[in-house]
């Protein structure tokens, strides 16, 4: 009974992943579809960027009170690592996030059916294919795309590490979907000229399976003699990882916090306090001190 309500649960998180990243993918692919279909008449790239952030937002809200709302596997994978969240919720989490991404991609699809068929003679080219998936720009070598995926997503992992810290200047819970969503915008805005700004594995591989499924064939994965398609999926794992690990060593290992009773932090120098306490051999409250000190550092390095 155990193992079943253990598994229901784990269940219950990645359909909340499952339906975070759809609400994410519906908002994110269908404004490019709409920018794209009307050539520029209906939207802007800027209202696509906010679009993406919007979506964002609204994905961790529908999600993230039951899974965390991660919507994109390099971030599970970096909180696994982090050991922020089990590694046996890892492959439930991720066929949650590539399965919605996908189904997210079919409904905008259908959506604008009608304008795919009308759209240059309902030939299915890349321009359109790059509706639902990123694609690079002519001039844009494998590695300088791949260092682009990997800084735009260790920017978003950081930076996610950084609102959700309790022992940082997080801000109230509820304002977290907004804030991350606000990061996203701004990556957009920064990152995008190169290749788009998949920074996310399920973002990027499930619309071009999808592509590859709907009409638009090999080509979606053929650009540049099979060498693209791999960079915003694998790039954006490696940049998750390496953010994760820079607030790590930086923030969360570098400054523990003293928690005191009435719920504030202060950033604690456990090499001065232990020196401290060595010189002046003070014991009783203070020995307290330490001792909380020294837990609370054991509690955010074992995170």
């Amino acid at each position: 009974m155990a193992s079943l309500s253990i598994a229901n649960k784990i269940a219950k998180e990645a359909l909340a992943e499952f339906l975070g990243t759809a609400v994410l993918m519906l908002f994110g692919v269908g404004s490019v579809a709409q920018f794209v279909l009307s050539e520029g008449e209906t939207g802007s790239t800027d209202q696509v960027r906010w679009a993406w952030g919007l979506g964002v937002t609204f994905g961790v809200y529908v999600a993230g009170g039951v899974s965390g709302g991660h919507l994109n596997p390099a971030v599970t994978l970096t909180l696994c690592i982090l050991k922020r969240v089990p590694w046996i919720k890892l492959i439930p989490y991720w066929v949650g996030q590539y399965v919605g991404s996908f189904v997210a991609s079919c409904l905008v699809y259908l959506v604008y059916y009608d304008a795919f068929q009308s759209f240059k003679g309902g030939n299915y080219t890349i321009e359109t294919a790059s509706i639902f998936s990123t694609y690079p720009q002519s001039y844009l070598s494998l590695a300088n795309g791949l260092s682009d995926q990997i800084l735009g997503t260790a920017i978003l992992m950081l930076l996610v590490l950084a609102v959700t810290d309790p022992n940082n200047m997080a801000p109230a819970k509820g304002y977290v979907p907004f804030i991350v969503g606000l990061v996203v915008v701004a990556i957009g805005m920064t990152f995008s000229h190169n290749c788009g700004y998949a920074i996310n594995p399920a973002r990027d591989f499930s619309p071009r399976l999808f592509t590859l499924m709907a009409g638009w064939g090999h080509q979606v994965f053929s650009v540049n003699d099979y060498r693209w398609f791999w960079i915003p999926v694998v790039g954006p794992y490696i940049g998750a990882v390496i953010g994760g690990a820079i607030y790590e060593a930086c923030i969360s290992l570098k400054f523990p916090c003293f928690k005191h009773d009435n719920g504030e932090a202060d950033v604690v120098d456990l090499e001065f306090v232990n020196d401290s306490f060595q010189t002046t051999g003070d014991v009783g409250s203070s020995s307290k001190y330490q001792h909380d000190v020294q837990v609370n550092h054991r509690e955010i390095t074992n995170l």
